[in-house]
C-alpha cells in the first residue's frame, strides 16, 4: 500500500486522507464523515426498494416520497357543485344514520285508516212541482201513473190530498228518494222514466173505485143510486148509468140513513145552520140530509166524515148532477 495523501486538496485546506488498494490487503477503515455519508445512501436504496406497499422491487428510477405538508384548516361548509348559471348552493348537512334516527311507527295488525268525513252538500234542493192541496191536471197524471205501477189505489181526482202525498211517500221510499211527500222534480222524473202516458179513461174515470152493481131499486126511473160499500154514487136512468161520482158518508155517531127516500129540496149555495159550514148543489131527501159537494172530502178524502149527509168531491159532477135531478126523485142508499 502506498500512502499518496500530500495533505493538500487544491482548495487551501487539508482534506481526507484515501488509503488506496492496491493488493489483497484489507482497506483501510473509512473516516467517520464517510460513514455518515454511506448510512444515508443506504437509507436512501432502502426506501425506492419495496417499504412502501405497491411499489416495484428495484425501482430506483422512482421518484422520493413527497414530503408532508400542512394540512389546510377545513372549510366551514361545502358547496354544491355549478351547474350552468346557477348560484351555488350550501350543501345540506349529512342526514343522522340509520341507528340513531327514530324508527317509523309500525300499523296496528287490523287497523283501518279513517276515511275524511265528506263535507256536506250545498247544492239546492230540487224544485217542489206539486204538494198538499195542490190541483191541477198535472196531479191528475200523477195519480194514474202511481196508480200504473201499484202505488195509488184509486181513480185519479186531480187533488192532491193526504192519500196522494202517502203514495208518494211510498214510491220515493222504494226508490231510495228523498221521503217528503211532496213531488220533486227528481221524483217527477223518476215517475214518467217508469211509466207510461196515462190514457183519457185512465185520467177520467167516472168514480175512485168501480160503480157497486146497482141495487134492483135502481133499474126503473131516476134514481140516485148509492152505495155504501163502494162508496159510489150513480145517477141513473132507466137501469143505464148517466154518471157516477166518490161519495163518503158519516160517522158511526151521525150515520147516514139508508133507505129509499125522494128528493124534497135543492138549495144551490146551502150552508148548514146547524153546523154553519157550505153544502153547495145541496138536494135533500131525508130531513137534515143531502146530496151536496164538500171541500173537505175533496181536500182530505175518506180521512174524514160527514155529519150524515152525502158528501161528492168532485165539484163539476155534482153541479152538472143539480141541474139534472128534480124534486120528487128516487134516492136508494143502501150496503
Amino acid at each position: 500500500m502506498v500512502d499518496t495523501d500530500s495533505g493538500w486538496d487544491g482548495r487551501g485546506g487539508r482534506g481526507s486522507r484515501v488509503t488506496r488498494n492496491t493488493g489483497g490487503a484489507r482497506p483501510a477503515e473509512p473516516i467517520p464523515g464517510r460513514r455518515v455519508a454511506a448510512v444515508s445512501l443506504v437509507a436512501l436504496a432502502a426506501l425506492a426498494t419495496g417499504c412502501e406497499p405497491g411499489a416495484a422491487t428495484g425501482a430506483q428510477d422512482a421518484p422520493p416520497p413527497a414530503r408532508p405538508t400542512q394540512a389546510a384548516a377545513p372549510s366551514p361548509a361545502r358547496t354544491a357543485p355549478v351547474t350552468g348559471d346557477a348560484k351555488p348552493r350550501t350543501a345540506p348537512p349529512p342526514s343522522p344514520s340509520a341507528s340513531t334516527a327514530a324508527p317509523a311507527p309500525t300499523p296496528t295488525p287490523g287497523a283501518t285508516t279513517a276515511r275524511p268525513t265528506p263535507e256536506p252538500s250545498t247544492a239546492p234542493p230540487p224544485r217542489v212541482l206539486m204538494r198538499t192541496g195542490s190541483e191541477s191536471d198535472r196531479v191528475r197524471e200523477l195519480q194514474a201513473r202511481l196508480r200504473q205501477i201499484g202505488h195509488f189505489g184509486r181513480n185519479p181526482t186531480g187533488y192532491y190530498g193526504s192519500v196522494t202525498a202517502d203514495s208518494v211517500r211510498s214510491f220515493q221510499a222504494k226508490r231510495s228518494l228523498p221521503v217528503t211527500g211532496s213531488t220533486d222534480e227528481v221524483t217527477w222524473q223518476r215517475l214518467l222514466a217508469m211509466t207510461r202516458v196515462p190514457t183519457a179513461a185512465e185520467l177520467r174515470p167516472p168514480t175512485e173505485r168501480p160503480v157497486a152493481a146497482p141495487d134492483e131499486r135502481c133499474l126503473k126511473g131516476r134514481v140516485l143510486c148509492i152505495s155504501k160499500n163502494s162508496r159510489t154514487l150513480a145517477w141513473m136512468i132507466d137501469g143505464k148509468v148517466v154518471s157516477a161520482m166518490d161519495v163518503r158518508f158519516g160517522s158511526e155517531y151521525t150515520p147516514t140513513r139508508e133507505g129509499v127516500f125522494e128528493v124534497f129540496w135543492k138549495s144551490r149555495d146551502h150552508v148548514s145552520t146547524l153546523y154553519d159550514t157550505p153544502m153547495p148543489y145541496a138536494l135533500f131527501f131525508s130531513g137534515g140530509q143531502a146530496v151536496h159537494y164538500s171541500a173537505d172530502f175533496a181536500a182530505n178524502g175518506y180521512g174524514g166524515a160527514s155529519h150524515g149527509c152525502v158528501n161528492v168531491r168532485d165539484k163539476k159532477k155534482v153541479a152538472a148532477l143539480f141541474d139534472q135531478v128534480r124534486t120528487g126523485d128516487k134516492v136508494v142508499v143502501y150496503w
